[in-house]
């Protein structure tokens, strides 16, 4: 029977293959008494299945190549120190001998008890780690239950499509090195392993689906369509060849733009326009040059400091932002500062309530909160700044006072490098992003006394139209075609070429295709994207004409009515 299911696409792309059903070994835990005289030889069991998911996970670290996405290490770290916790390779134990039990009941018992502790915890990011213990906890019972970990080699001769209640990125690792075409889970979110991965690794794959594991059988044929969120399963013939279709399109599609890697990005008039990647990690890089990016205007150093429970010295920092800037060659690197805080506790250890994260202590407002913390980060920014072109950018700015309180500390960090005689770049340059309505209303007092801005739309949305972007109810009115936000916009660029200042667009409008004329027509020339992104906005810049950009895009500030702007825009990218 065939039949279509909707999630969350993570990753592009079309991809075709046969199912593979990743056990999901909590759902066939038996609860089974043993005798007195054998709990010894259970408790033995049980040590030894710890021992061996330990042994694994160290060899998967080990196994792991020199370009392997950084934070890959991290998330095996995370469950290492997950499984060395007492909670869950101690108190298991204990519970099998006072309650004469099997091994993976105890397991089991533990696991719910730290999970139903995690699920009173307000903050959203906090409570999502809760499916870092599941993740352990279930790879352990599979060792218990005597479940191979590994794809069979069988299925490992044709394409396959991973299908699973949650993937860690342990698993995740050792199925990469399989020829398979995708993955889909039940669970995971924007914030959660599997999205992070997918985009890593560049493999399509859809999240959220809610009962894919239940619903789908093993072997079956599915489809998974990423640049839409669809599964189909057991496609007929008609949707099967239409699909192999679009297969063929999209990769012609890439292949296509891949041509177009050395060509600069200038348009019809002549107008030169600076494609940028966004990063999370050094390792990102190479997919940033392999797109022909020319900087990198937006590094998240929020990755360094996330899924651990220490934070990064200043050495490991320093260390992570100099191969950036080195591997970029002179070209620019935009760092931005900790942009982290209320809905992602630097420690995992430490939570804050906080009503309306989005609106709490994150960002500028927590680094200026800690300076200890912000100080070290500065110091390791600035040390970098000596091997390459690095920029500071500062995260939700909200008042002038906010801004000068910061360069004030950017000084300090300056002046105990030079107390210590340790070289940095004197006249690195600081910008701020524009992403709080407020910012973007008094933009011209910042663009003043900052070197360049850099707008973040992704935020910069959701608080002028008041609507929480991860809210399913209200995520359909999240419009970026808003008269309100592209007049803020449009304010800000304006603003910075008054000042003879750089602005550049780094939210995801910068890499929507659909959006590129319409940017160009407001007088944006740096725009900072996905690096999977950088060669179709790159085909729209080539195709383009600014002055007749810049008449439409007058017209369509000038409609208040978001239903006339859509096919005003269309009209836009077909002239």
């Amino acid at each position: 029977m065939s039949f279509t299911m909707h999630g969350v696409g993570v990753s592009g792309g079309i991809a075709i293959g046969r199912a593979h059903l990743v056990s999901h070994a909590l759902l066939e835990v038996a609860h089974y008494l043993i005798p007195e005289a054998l709990v010894p030889q259970e408790v033995q069991r049980f040590n030894d299945a710890i021992a061996t998911v330990r042994d694994d996970l160290e060899s998967i670290r080990s196994q792991l190549t020199p370009n392997a996405p950084a934070e890959l290490s991290s998330f095996i770290n995370t469950h290492l120190m997950i499984l060395a916790d007492r909670s869950l390779s101690v108190l298991p134990a204990e519970i099998i001998t006072s309650e004469f039990c099997n091994a993976e009941w105890a397991l089991k018992l533990q696991m719910d008890d730290l999970v139903e502790q995690f699920e009173k915890i307000d903050d959203d990011y906090l409570r999502e780690r809760k499916q870092d213990v599941v993740q352990v906890v279930e790879r352990v019972i599979k060792v218990l239950l005597g479940h191979p970990s590994q794809v069979p080699v069988e299925e490992q001769e044709s394409a396959i499509i991973l299908v699973a209640h949650d993937l860690s990125p342990a698993d995740t690792i050792q199925f990469k090195h399989h020829k398979f075409a995708a993955f889909i889970t039940d669970v995971g979110g924007a914030t959660s392993h599997t999205a992070i991965l997918a985009r890593s690794l560049n493999i399509p794959s859809i999240v959220a689906l809610q009962r894919a594991r239940v619903l789908v059988r093993d072997g079956e044929l599915i489809i998974v369509d990423g640049n839409q969120g669809v599964v189909v399963v057991n496609p007929d013939k008609d949707t099967l060849a239409e699909y192999h279709l679009r297969q063929e399109q999209f990769e012609l599609e890439q292949q296509k733009l891949k041509r177009l890697k050395s060509t600069r990005a200038v348009t019809l008039d002549g107008t030169t326009v600076e494609l940028l990647a966004n990063i999370e990690v050094p390792s990102d890089v190479t997919k940033a040059k392999a797109a022909g990016a020319t900087g990198v205007g937006l590094y998240r150093t929020e990755f360094l400091f996330m899924n651990r429970r220490d934070m990064p010295d200043e050495e490991e920092q320093y260390l992570a932002y100099r191969k950036v800037a080195e591997s970029m060659k002179g070209l620019p690197v935009t760092i931005r500062t900790l942009d982290i805080g209320a809905d992602k506790e630097i420690n995992p250890d430490t939570v804050r309530t906080c009503t309306n994260p989005a609106l709490g202590l994150r960002a500028i407002r927590l680094c200026l909160a800690e300076p200890l913390i912000f100080h070290t980060q500065l110091r390791a920014i600035l040390r970098a700044s000596h091997y390459g072109n690095i920029k500071i950018l500062i995260p939700m700015l909200s008042n002038l006072a906010e801004l000068r309180q910061t360069l004030q500390m950017v000084e300090r960090a300056k002046l105990s490098l030079q107390k210590q005689h340790i070289p940095f770049k004197q006249d690195i340059q600081v910008g701020g992003m524009i992403e709080i309505p407020a910012a973007a209303i008094c933009a011209d007092a910042f663009a003043k006394e900052l070197d360049f801005l850099s707008i973040g739309t992704n935020d910069l949305i959701q608080y002028t139209l008041a609507i929480d972007r991860t809210d399913d109810t209200v995520s359909h009115l999240y419009n970026p075609l808003h008269p309100a936000v592209l007049n803020l916009i449009l304010n800000t660029i304006k603003a910075a070429m008054r000042a003879g200042k750089e602005v550049s667009v780094c939210g995801e409008m910068a890499g929507d295709p659909t959006l590129t004329r319409l940017l160009l027509g407001f007088g944006l020339r740096h725009f900072s994207m996905h690096s999977a992104q950088i060669l179709a906005v790159k085909n729209q810049v080539l195709k383009s004409d600014v002055p007749q950009l810049m008449h439409s895009a007058r017209k369509i500030l000038a409609t208040q009515e978001i239903d006339k702007i859509e096919p005003m825009l269309q009209k836009l990218n077909l002239s």
